[in-house]
């Protein structure tokens, strides 16, 4: 059987969460969706404001696609820090197992693909290696 799946009716159940690396996970469901079960993860959208903590997928590559807004993409390749200026239109791979976090000062609209399980740090750290 195929899915047919509404984009924008999954975004307007969502909303906007002003979220911190320390918000209770509880809290972060109120800016979070998940659209549909996809391979060993499922494909999710969310809406917030503020900076995230770090996290990554251990088991694959997750695909971040940037709907509205902007956000700045921090990653911990092993070359030194980065950080990627990501606006609305854009898409992003990030690969297995390396740390990233978003910042949206004035907040964005995500659709991702991402493999489960993440590894999420409950407190806010400048680098969790």
């Amino acid at each position: 059987m195929v899915a047919v799946l509404d984009l924008n009716a999954e975004l307007g159940r969502l909303t906007q969460f002003a979220r911190t690396p320390a918000s209770p996970e509880a809290d972060r469901r109120k800016g979070l969706g998940q659209v549909a079960p996809y391979r060993d993860g499922a494909i999710f959208t969310s809406k917030f404001s503020g900076s995230g903590g770090w996290e990554r997928h251990p088991s694959g590559d997750e695909i971040v696609h940037v709907i509205e807004g902007e956000t700045l993409l921090h990653l911990l390749p092993d070359e030194g820090p980065e950080a990627l200026d990501l606006r609305a239109g854009m898409m992003v791979i990030v690969p297995k197992g390396m740390w990233h976090r978003f910042e949206a000062a004035s907040g964005v609209t995500l659709m991702t693909v991402t493999p489960l399980p993440t590894e999420h740090l409950p407190v806010g750290v400048e680098n969790p290696r």
